[in-house]
């Protein structure tokens, strides 16, 4: 009967993934905007038209990941319970199962997933508000993920000595994410990140913030369903 669970799983990712990628296409359609301050901040910027471009390329970048690392978060809490407790295993499952795995309990996949859902919902708070302090904000956040990726990548090939494909997937993934951050700040001519500040409070204020939250519910909840269903009692079980 595990594999009506797996289905159960796809099924329920195929519905609750394609409004994401819908709310993505939208938010990617937003008008081009190449100039200076809106009404309301105190900064002044401009951007190269192919910003905006840049930002769709991005988020369709996280998207994926984030279905990458929602797959590993699958295999996790759905797979890696069924495999007898001291078998034998190789590639992959032995990357996953090795003590690396997991961050307090928490599967890297998992927080790979947060990672990815965190720069989806900030890319999208950019579409609406096109203000460069969020530009800022990717920054040390897309580092973060690289270096990060780097140190899983190194556990893989040096300690493990066995390798993940779906994990390198996800590391080649943040390291296109941070590539096309860096491109996007040297598109953008803004000021500091400290002058920038001084609109974080006219910011919150005048985002609709539709567009994060919407994403942020939506791959929170996928996050929670497939956690979740690994409780659900399974007809013939």
């Amino acid at each position: 009967m595990q594999s009506l669970h797996i289905y159960a799983i796809v099924i329920i990712l195929a519905h609750m993934h394609t409004p994401l990628l819908a709310l993505v296409t939208e938010a990617t359609m937003a008008t081009e905007n190449t100039a200076s301050r809106p009404e309301g901040f105190t900064t002044n910027w401009e951007y190269s038209p192919s910003v905006s471009s840049l930002f769709g390329t991005f988020m369709g970048v996280a998207v994926f990941g984030w279905l990458v690392s929602v797959f590993l978060s699958v295999i996790h809490f759905w797979a890696l319970p069924q495999i007898p407790e001291g078998a034998e295993v190789a590639g992959s499952l032995k990357v996953i199962m090795s003590d690396w795995g997991y961050v307090l309990g928490v599967p890297l996949a998992t927080l790979g997933a947060l990672y990815y859902l965190a720069t989806i919902a900030l890319a999208a708070w950019w579409f609406d508000t096109r203000h460069p302090l969020i530009i800022k904000i990717l920054t040390p956040i897309t580092a973060t993920g690289v270096i990060a990726s780097a140190y899983f990548v190194w556990l893989q090939l040096v300690p493990i000595g066995e390798i993940c494909p779906f994990c390198m997937i996800s590391a080649a993934a943040t390291v296109v994410l941070f590539a096309l951050e860096l491109m996007i700040l040297r598109a953008s001519d803004a000021p500091s990140a400290k002058e920038l500040w001084q609109d974080a409070g006219n910011l919150w204020q005048q985002s609709a913030m539709k567009w994060p939250m919407l994403l942020l519910s939506v791959g929170g909840l996928t996050l929670l369903v497939v956690w979740a269903a690994t409780f659900a009692p399974v007809p013939g079980t």
